[in-house]
């Protein structure tokens, strides 16, 4: 269960992520979660915590969807965490490159996440903006160009 800060601190991203405009539906509950838009397959960018921690991320059910994106990322060569650090540079994030992994999660979602270090809701929100431009290019996250 979320206490009131961590709800705040999600309400507070919904609200920037809202204005951004770059997301479908943004829900919060336990967790954060906003759609991506134009994604071959359902996904759904999110922000939760877990210990003591905050993470950003993008899960998925579909295995193809989580693979073209590897596939991609293996045929340019790009690592991921220099994708993101030139994200989150364009979205002012101060916070340093962050450390990005990638697994099948317990709920069987493919799961990519990072910590956000010393998380406001500004920052937060920024690591989730730079997750959705930078992942936005990747694989099959962008139906229409790749139909």
């Amino acid at each position: 269960m979320v206490s009131t800060e961590q709800k705040a601190l999600l309400e507070r991203v919904r609200a920037l992520g809202e204005r951004a405009g770059v997301f479908g539906a943004i829900r919060v509950g336990e967790c954060l979660e906003g759609e991506a838009v134009g994604s071959g397959k359902p996904a759904r960018y999110r922000v939760e915590f877990e210990g003591d921690g905050v993470w950003v991320g993008l899960v998925m059910e579909d295995r193809w969807l989580s693979e073209s994106i590897e596939a991609e990322l293996m045929h340019t060569g790009d690592k991921i965490e220099e994708l993101l650090d030139e994200e989150l540079a364009d979205q002012g994030f101060e916070g340093g490159p962050l450390a990005v992994e990638h697994f099948r999660s317990e709920d069987m979602l493919f799961t990519f996440r990072s910590r956000v270090p010393a998380p406001t809701p500004e920052g937060v929100a920024r690591c989730l903006l730079a997750y959705e431009a930078c992942f936005r290019q990747l694989g099959d996250m962008s139906a229409e160009e790749g139909v």
